[in-house]
């Protein structure tokens, strides 16, 4: 197959990638670099709305990874805006191109994130999981609907909702915890009550290969392993794996010193979710628990 993906020099597109081209398909990477005129780069540049769209023509997939980091910097106004506008106007930008395509792509993914959901202690699946209210999940649930133009032109639309994606590469939550957990300073998170949603980098490799082998498929999909974990397992489990000691707490009001408004997400944590639709559909993932998957991805 020809796979057009947007972000894919990214922590999960570098890897799917990686995948992709071990197996055989072309893969044509959306960039915003002009001069790049290599055969395998599509220039676009969501902000300017420019794309060479005519080279879209003839993809079968298109992989949109694209958006700016939520924890990269504290959430002032300013940063809000260029978080919301990465993503709604990017998604809605590719999706407005795809549907204007005289032979469009059959499937577009899309990314989502688990922020989506409203808490639930009780285990949810994409059909009974309520969305949520705040900055992040009421702009995940735009973020979706930014893809109505492909959708009502008739792709096969998925909107992968991720949760945190570990990996000791690039910019992920275990990269980023993991020299304070090496040095024996892992912290658990206020109340360490919260739930984690997790997958091992390659399992969302793998789960994002098997949506577009499987057209049955389509709408939210929660890529994610099957059993959320609480801040303080993850912490004691991580801590294990590493072979060090875990005695560090960060209170909430801390941390919300220190990261404003962002704090939130960590201190709330994620809804119980469930990956139903992809269990339903024949998936099995290969590190479906934290200690397994952590093992993998740190080669331990």
């Amino acid at each position: 197959m020809i796979i057009a993906i947007s972000g894919a020099s990214g922590l999960i597109g570098s890897k799917l990638v990686e995948s992709l081209n071990q197996k055989g398909d072309t893969v044509v990477r959306l960039v915003r670099d002009r001069t790049n005129k290599s055969t395998d780069r599509i220039f676009w540049n969501p902000s300017t709305k420019e794309i060479e769209a005519d080279r879209l023509e003839g993809t079968d997939v298109v992989i949109h990874l694209a958006g700016k980091p939520l924890d990269e910097e504290r959430w002032t106004t300013r940063v809000k805006a260029e978080i919301y506008a990465s993503r709604i106007g990017g998604t809605k930008f590719i999706s407005e191109t795809m549907s204007r395509l005289r032979i469009p792509p059959r499937l577009l993914i899309s990314a989502s994130a688990t922020d989506y959901y409203a808490f639930s202690a009780e285990p949810v699946g994409e059909e009974d999981g309520r969305p949520g209210r705040g900055f992040v999940s009421e702009m995940c649930q735009d973020w979706e609907r930014a893809t109505d133009p492909a959708q009502k032109a008739g792709i096969r639309t998925v909107h992968i909702r991720i949760p945190s994606v570990l990996s000791k590469d690039g910019h992920s939550i275990l990269a980023g915890l993991l020299p304070l957990f090496r040095k024996g300073l892992g912290p658990v998170i206020g109340t360490g009550k919260q739930l984690m949603c997790f997958i091992a980098r390659d399992d969302m490799v793998r789960a994002i290969q098997h949506i577009i082998e499987h057209d049955e498929l389509c709408g939210p999909v929660n890529v994610l392993a099957p059993q959320p974990v609480t801040n303080a397992d993850f912490a004691s489990i991580l801590s294990r794996v590493v072979h060090r000691p875990r005695f560090l707490r960060v209170p909430g009001p801390i941390l919300r010193l220190v990261m404003g408004e962002v704090a939130e997400a960590l201190l709330e944590g994620d809804a119980s979710l469930r990956p139903r639709k992809l269990v339903a559909s024949g998936f099995e993932f290969r590190w479906p628990d934290l200690e397994s998957a952590l093992r993998h991805e740190l080669s331990i």
